[in-house]
């Protein structure tokens, strides 16, 4: 009896999808000049795809750790589900985060809050340039929804530790500070890169993450 009781839930497991490397929404020279075409081929198809790839791999193990009843093994592999669950999830909004139509600044609703929670869009600006500046090693700067409080907030997070799983606030912007993201254009000088940025932030796909998350 215990066996059939395996089936269902088993089951379930083997049907999972795998987990694929999202298309970028442009060309990899789009952004530029603000982020080089060479830069964002990495970044894509090898940085990105690797996180697919070992995410993947840690789930596979994951699943004959479930099956085993291994909580042991399950236990070890929350590292590697994190790191590369983690990058894969940051680096799927990031790529719709930017746009080579974006920059200048947000309308509607979302600007609405952004003045009420920051005190302007430049005193925004310049606090998640600031927090991002500020992550020590690697790491990613967003801009989240507090959906308890009802609010903006900007937070930082180590490595690739993904926003929502690790302070409950919902991505809205994230901006990727680990040297992959701009050494080969703007060497060590992370404050030109996060200058630069912001002339490729779509915030059409900013504001619609803000109102999907407000319904």
């Amino acid at each position: 009896r215990s066996s059939a009781k395996l089936i269902t839930p088993l089951g379930c497991l083997a049907s999972r999808q795998k987990h694929t490397l999202p298309d970028l929404p442009y060309d990899y020279g789009a952004l530029e000049p603000h982020i080089n075409a060479e830069i964002m081929q990495l970044h894509h198809s090898k940085h990105h795809a690797t996180y697919v790839n070992n995410l993947n791999v840690a789930e596979e193990k994951y699943k004959e750790a479930l099956a085993k009843g291994d909580v042991t093994a399950q236990v070890s592999l929350q590292p590697a589900l994190k790191f590369n669950g983690g990058g894969h999830i940051n680096h799927t909004i990031f790529w719709t985060n930017l746009s080579p139509n974006g920059g200048g600044e947000p309308t509607g609703e979302l600007m609405e809050a952004i003045k009420r929670d920051f005190g302007s869009f430049a005193k925004f600006k310049e606090k998640l340039t600031a927090v991002s500046v500020g992550v020590q090693g690697s790491g990613w700067g967003w801009l989240g929804y507090n959906k308890e409080r009802g609010h903006l907030q900007i937070a930082a997070c180590a490595n690739q530790d993904p926003l929502q799983g690790t302070t409950g606030l919902i991505p809205l912007l994230g901006i990727d500070v680990w040297e992959h993201a701009y050494y080969l254009q703007y060497k060590n000088v992370r404050p030109d890169y996060l200058k630069a940025i912001w002339n490729v932030i779509n915030w059409e796909d900013v504001s619609s993450r803000y109102a999907t998350c407000k319904k």
